[in-house]
């Protein structure tokens, strides 16, 4: 992957404290504190975990050492090789440091940098074609043209509405489109970001997949070369969130003991995508969640504030997918849904596509397919009892066989009589839709 010239400025590697674009108290802080956690420190290792350029952490280590707030406790033959400990002054500011806040981690990106290179990296949209969308839906038995709604909402960019009944593969289908935007183009993202002097951390080890270079690759090794460490390359990240949504996981999270910000949710998300599956069902009405995102979905902006009520304007830049079992004329106005781009209803199979799907299970967990057997089921299990079908009921009906066929060390087969034993066991009434 080339990077285009304008990020490629963006990402060069400081070599100086002044040109790191942040307070040169926020990397002293940070020294002060490692020093505080550890005892004795080498600069290689504050190097690893600050994820500056050794001349930044020499050149601030030496200031200190001028000062006698460090001392050298072993020497080397080269300067970057030097152990340093806290004086008793250095120890006093260096508590006073963890009393601000206990970070210990890469150092922060300016706000304005992080601003940019989301733009940079999200100005061209990621595009995917009609093979690549058919791909990632392959695993499923789906209409036809199915893939021509998800396709060009996933190139908007925007926003994606699916609805249907449950069980018919909408988070299934949200998944899918979660790993074609994590294989399209990699992403840099800041591991923290700095905004009034106060430090948020963006990187999510459940969000956040890194791309690891092939150290035989000499292309890779060119593309990492002279890169801000404060920056990691990593997969488009996809954020997935149901009913335990709250209203604070939208806005900047300060831990009060550790004192410094977690990124919310949707900056997380950033040139990915955010699914909030379940939708209607979350800690707060749907109507609270739309408002707080009416402004980020139209203008594609967002505003965070600090506890100091200094507000931070980011990129709002993601797919969002509403995912919902419930009616959407019932969950939201028209007015809203008119500002999502694309609705697309995941509806139930009818009889042929069901037997398709049931082939498909069938194949998967090694059960012989019966025509007699799934005729069975079709006739006493859904049409004389008015059962809609979903299309998760030949998986589960299809476990639940198995887990007979187990207990009873018999062999699993599509026969009337394990049909209705599984049946019977899974579905609540056989004498309405469930």
């Amino acid at each position: 992957m080339a990077i285009a010239d304008d990020l490629k400025q963006l990402l060069t590697q400081p070599t100086r404290l002044e040109q790191l674009g942040i307070p040169a108290s926020i990397i002293t802080d940070l020294i002060y504190r490692l020093l505080f956690n550890e005892g004795e420190v080498n600069v290689g290792r504050f190097v690893e975990i600050l994820r500056v350029h050794p001349q930044i952490v020499d050149q601030v280590l030496s200031e200190l050492s001028h000062e006698h707030l460090v001392e050298v406790v072993r020497a080397g033959a080269l300067r970057f090789s030097y152990t340093y400990r806290l004086t008793d002054e250095g120890g006093r500011r260096a508590r006073d440091s963890v009393d601000r806040t206990q970070y210990v981690g890469p150092a922060p990106v300016d706000a304005e940098a992080y601003k940019r290179s989301v733009l940079l990296q999200t100005t061209n949209k990621q595009r995917v074609n009609q093979a690549q969308v058919k791909q990632a839906l392959s695993h499923l038995i789906l209409p036809e043209s199915f893939h021509r709604k998800i396709g060009p909402a996933i190139n908007a960019g925007s926003s994606l509405f699916l609805y249907g009944p449950p069980g018919n593969g909408k988070t299934t289908v949200a998944q899918a489109v979660a790993k074609l935007i994590a294989n399209t183009e990699p992403i840099w993202i800041p591991y923290a970001i700095c905004m009034g002097g106060q430090i948020i951390q963006v990187f999510d080890p459940l969000v956040h997949v890194p791309i690891k270079a092939d150290p035989n690759d000499p292309q890779a090794a060119r593309l990492n070369a002279g890169v801000d460490r404060r920056w990691g390359l990593f997969q488009r990240p996809s954020v997935m969130v149901g009913g335990e949504l709250r209203m604070e996981a939208l806005e900047l999270r300060y831990e009060p003991v550790a004192k410094f910000y977690e990124a919310p949710l949707q900056l997380k998300a950033n040139a990915g995508m955010f699914l909030i599956d379940d939708f209607g069902r979350q800690q707060m009405s749907p109507q609270e969640l739309l408002n707080r995102w009416i402004v980020p979905l139209e203008s594609g902006i967002d505003f965070l504030r600090l506890r100091s009520g200094q507000t931070m304007e980011v990129p709002f830049r993601q797919l969002i997918v509403f995912s919902t079992n419930l009616d959407p004329s019932e969950l939201v106005d028209g007015a809203f849904l008119r500002r999502i781009q694309m609705k697309v209803e995941v509806a139930g199979p009818d009889e042929k596509t069901f037997r398709q799907i049931f082939i498909k299970v069938c194949q998967v967990f090694d059960v012989p397919f019966d025509e007699a057997g799934f005729n069975h089921i079709l006739q006493k299990w859904y049409r004389d009892a008015r059962r809609p079908i979903q299309s998760v009921h030949a998986r589960d009906i299809i476990k639940t066989i198995l887990s007979i066929s187990d207990y009873t060390d018999s062999p699993p087969r599509l026969v009337p009589e394990m049909i209705d034993e599984a049946c019977s066991s899974y579905f609540v009434d056989n004498h309405s839709a469930d």
